[in-house]
């Protein structure tokens, strides 16, 4: 067999890796399953493309291939070369192809995927690939840069935070039968930390006298915070930290030294808590304990502008929509407010909120603008 190679962006690739009659139990090697495994897959995806004879299918299977040289996921090479090999069908069936692409095509694509039923954060996914890819063309000059010119953008429904009930949470915290678990969920619990930014806590960091820990560079604001823990969540950090291994100064230390544990390690901390207590079908994250802080925080009383710099929120839009789902404050306010008024007494208003009254009255102003 003739050995024909094509030269790419990124290798000369072999061109029987693109070749069909392979089944994965070729690649696999006892010693490397995962490698093997990715080989196999990025193989078939690659094989499929080509042998669908569209136009443009050399050209996806060659950005495909370099996510695999790129050594990226299994799903991310499936899922990529699906959705390009369902587009380049599409653009077919519109008697059109990769090579004369324009905004016009994109949209049509949309269109059809919305008029299918296709949930909107798929078509959003769908969107997120193609222009992946297309920006891909321009690179190569196989597309003009005027095809990456006002991107079509679909606005996700907004969705509101995701809670756990005190009952459910009274049943996770039942399931934690480790001193470093413990410690872990209820930090995250007590202190509406994102879990990036608790697995980046350093002894240093925390004040054990105050019930403080200082988070020096905010994961996504980019801004120091502090933020304080409660009395079980005290409880349960000081009994880790007796035990904590000393080979790093991370609050959770991982396996390589001066590492703390990754973020997979705690998410199955996590899944394996709520498979235990019996809470594997309530959609529950690692992030929902964050949400959960905040929601209960605010059925407490807490004031919106004070519980957005213990988020670390930089806008307090974004702290605003866990108001939303505080059903139990606005019946509560209701209630005292009501009875106020029907015993006739005297009472004082209350101060406005400055900080909130000046995103109110920017609404206000931006609303007018535009009438």
């Amino acid at each position: 067999m003739t050995e024909v190679t094509y030269t790419t962006k990124f290798t000369t690739v072999d061109q029987r890796f693109f070749s069909t009659g392979h089944t994965e139990a070729q690649f696999i090697d006892p010693g490397n399953h995962r490698s093997f495994h990715k080989r196999y897959w990025a193989q078939l995806s690659c094989s499929r493309l080509i042998e669908s004879g569209l136009p443009g299918t050399d050209l996806a299977a060659e950005y495909v291939y370099g996510k695999y040289i790129r050594h990226l996921s299994t799903s991310i090479i499936k899922q990529s070369s699906r959705v390009i090999l369902h587009f380049l069908h599409f653009l077919n069936r519109e008697k059109t192809s990769i090579y004369t692409l324009t905004r016009q095509d994109i949209s049509k694509f949309v269109d059809k995927e919305q008029g299918r039923g296709q949930k909107t954060q798929s078509v959003v996914n769908y969107l997120r690939i193609l222009y992946a890819f297309i920006k891909y063309l321009v690179d190569q000059d196989v597309l003009p840069d005027t095809v990456m010119e006002r991107k079509i953008r679909i606005k996700l429904p907004e969705a509101l935070p995701r809670a756990i009930t005190l009952e459910d949470q009274q049943s996770l915290l039942g399931a934690i039968s480790s001193d470093r678990d413990r410690a872990l969920i209820l930090l995250l619990l007590r202190t509406g930390m994102r879990i990036g930014e608790l697995l980046d806590v350093e002894l240093p960091d925390i004040s054990i006298a105050e019930r403080k820990i200082m988070i020096y560079l905010g994961e996504k604001n980019f801004q120091g915070r502090a933020v304080y823990y409660s009395e079980d969540a005290e409880q349960a950090l000081k009994k880790w930290l007796k035990i904590r291994p000393g080979n790093s100064t991370s609050i959770f230390p991982g396996r390589s030294p001066g590492r703390s544990i990754t973020y997979v390690t705690a998410w199955n901390i996590m899944r394996g808590l709520l498979c235990r207590a019996g809470l594997s079908d309530k959609g529950y994250s690692l992030h929902s304990l964050r949400h959960t802080f905040a929601t209960d925080m605010l059925n407490a009383g807490m004031r919106l502008e004070v519980l957005q710099q213990l988020l670390g929120h930089q806008q307090i839009e974004m702290t605003m929509r866990y108001a939303k789902i505080t059903d139990l404050t606005r019946e509560n306010e209701y209630f005292k407010a009501m009875d106020r008024i029907e015993q006739g007494g005297h009472y004082e208003h209350r101060r406005v909120n400055t900080q909130l009254q000046r995103v109110f009255e920017k609404k206000k102003l931006l609303s007018s603008k535009h009438k």
